[in-house]
């Protein structure tokens, strides 16, 4: 089959807002948008309006967005789509919402989403700090998952890092009260970093204990890039953490 994204490139959507740390902008990510095909541009014009979920900066009313009341699932930086499409398809009793500002990656899943048709999912493109802060209300979230962040490896820019004690802060406030967090590195001074930072923070237990981690669990599925580093002894570590009500 031919890839459908191996075509010329079309003009991207607009980039999401980047969030505010005080008076200076702070930012975790840097968008690389590489080359946006037609296939991810008819994703953007056909797809959105069905899985989208446009940043308005208030807090939102999931049941009437999913038509239901059920537990939900956040993922921030799903990259290409793949483990949330994985979630998505094996757990349809939550509702999954993903949080992505790399505009090739959101249509890629886009796509993905309209070929499975399931309606337990929707998408923003937008940065996740803004949207935790202002559109997702304290103790709604089941879990929330963040599977290998941007690491920054250089050290002048590991201020850049998303999980840091103000962030780890907020992930609580939303998680409910027997919520759980869900992080995943291959990058072995991250997750030193991730231990540093969330097992001092109030509200979290880390299921493995004090800088402990996890085997890979069975909902989140193995990357082509982690079997590849696994063969080449690059490590991974899985951190997860519950929502400690005390």
């Amino acid at each position: 089959m031919t890839d459908p994204f191996s075509s010329e490139g079309a003009k991207a959507p607009p980039k999401p807002f980047t969030a505010t740390e005080g008076r200076r902008e702070i930012r975790s990510f840097v968008l690389r948008q590489g080359r946006f095909t037609p296939a991810q541009q008819r994703a953007f014009d056909d797809a959105w309006p069905r899985f989208g979920l446009d940043y308005a900066g208030t807090p939102r009313d999931f049941d009437a967005t999913f038509g239901r009341s059920a537990p939900r699932i956040v993922e921030i930086g799903f990259g290409n789509g793949a483990a949330l499409r994985h979630s998505v398809r094996m757990d349809p009793a939550r509702d999954h919402i993903g949080i992505e500002v790399h505009a090739p990656g959101v249509g890629r899943l886009l796509n993905a989403l309209a070929e499975d048709g399931n309606d337990n999912v929707r998408v923003y493109h937008h940065d996740a700090v803004e949207v935790l802060e202002h559109e997702i209300a304290d103790g709604m979230l089941d879990e929330i998952r963040i599977y290998f962040p941007d690491p920054w490896h250089k050290k002048r820019h590991n201020k850049r890092r998303l999980v840091k004690p103000a962030f780890a802060a907020l992930l609580v406030r939303k998680l409910a009260a027997d919520g759980r967090l869900h992080l995943a590195t291959d990058w072995a001074d991250y997750a030193e970093q991730m231990w540093d930072v969330l097992d001092a923070t109030p509200g979290l237990r880390n299921r493995a204990g004090p800088r402990g981690h996890v085997p890979r669990p069975p909902w989140r599925p193995q990357t082509h890039f982690e079997t590849r580093g696994q063969k080449l002894g690059h490590g991974v570590w899985d951190l997860i953490y519950d929502r400690d009500p005390g």
